[in-house]
């Protein structure tokens, strides 16, 4: 699987990741935030879906 993934693939990747630093440090520091938390499963589905479509 390792070169079956595009440039936009591995860029989803790492916004997902970075999403997921942001919004836990944002948890750590201010409180948790049920939107933030929906925003990112939301973002990490979308990019679960992409890579299941890439390497199907």
């Amino acid at each position: 699987m390792p070169g079956s993934t595009d440039s936009s693939t591995k860029t989803m990747g790492a916004f997902t990741i970075g999403g997921l630093v942001a919004v836990t440090a944002y948890t750590v520091a201010l409180g948790s935030n049920g939107w933030l938390w929906f925003g990112w499963v939301v973002l990490g589905l979308i990019t679960l879906a992409l890579v299941t479509t890439r390497s199907a």
